[in-house]
C-alpha cells in the first residue's frame, strides 16, 4: 500500500520537483554566460595580438623582447593568456560534459584539463614576467 502511495505521489510531482538536490540551477547559468565574457575579451585583445605581431614581423629578437617587456603590453599579454586558458577550459570541459558518457572518465578528462590548462598559463605568466622584469 505505501509503495502505491510512493508511486502515485511521484507521478504527479513536477519535473522540478524531481530535479530539486540534483544540482544547482544557477550553476549553468554563470558557466554560460562565463563562455559569453571570454569570447567576448577574446576579440579586442586577440586583434591587438595580431596586430602587434604582424607589426613585429622580420623584426630584430631585441626589438620583439623590448616589446613585451613593456608595461603596456606586458600587462595585455597578461589578461590575453588569462582569457585564452579559462575560454579553452570551459570550452573543452562543456565537450567532456556533453560527449562522454562514462562518469569515471569524463571526471577524470575534466579534472585533467583543468590541471593542464593550470600548467600551460601558468607557465605562460612565468615567461611574460620573465620578459617585463629582465627586459
Amino acid at each position: 500500500m505505501a509503495d502505491a502511495k510512493n508511486l502515485k505521489i511521484d507521478i504527479m510531482r513536477s519535473f522540478l520537483g524531481r530535479a530539486r538536490g540534483l544540482g544547482s540551477v544557477n550553476d549553468g547559468f554563470n558557466f554560460w554566460w562565463m563562455q559569453r565574457l571570454t569570447s567576448i575579451a577574446l576579440v579586442p585583445l586577440a586583434v591587438w595580438f595580431i596586430f602587434s605581431v604582424a607589426h613585429l614581423a622580420g623584426a630584430p629578437y631585441a626589438e620583439a623582447r623590448a616589446w613585451a617587456s613593456g608595461p603596456v603590453h606586458a600587462t595585455l599579454l597578461l589578461a590575453l593568456i588569462a582569457v585564452v586558458f579559462q575560454h579553452m577550459h570551459l570550452g573543452i570541459q562543456v565537450v567532456a560534459e556533453d560527449y562522454v558518457h562514462t562518469d569515471w572518465i569524463r571526471t577524470t578528462l575534466v579534472l585533467a584539463v583543468k590541471a593542464a590548462s593550470l600548467l600551460l598559463a601558468l607557465a605562460a605568466v612565468i615567461a611574460v614576467l620573465k620578459l617585463a622584469i629582465t627586459g
